[in-house]
């Protein structure tokens, strides 16, 4: 089921999803759609990465140690 979501954007933005809108009979909310599920992977993963780095109990590893601890 489809969820509806408002969010406020910047005038340049919103002209820009607009004439872009317009020029292909296109719904803004169908633009809008098809940004978040092109780059929500991408953010999703540099906010677990950005977590990750500044979890006080994250272990970091050198690269033998890490061939060490994979078996490689």
């Amino acid at each position: 089921m489809a969820k509806t979501l408002s969010v406020r954007i910047s005038d340049s933005v919103y002209d820009r999803l607009n004439m872009l809108s317009e020029k292909t009979m296109r719904p803004k909310s169908f633009y809008l759609n098809e940004m978040l599920q092109n780059y929500i992977d991408e953010f999703e993963d540099a906010y677990l990465a950005w977590e990750t780095l500044n979890d006080a109990n994250t272990q970091y590893y050198n690269s033998s140690e890490a061939r060490k601890k994979l078996g490689i």
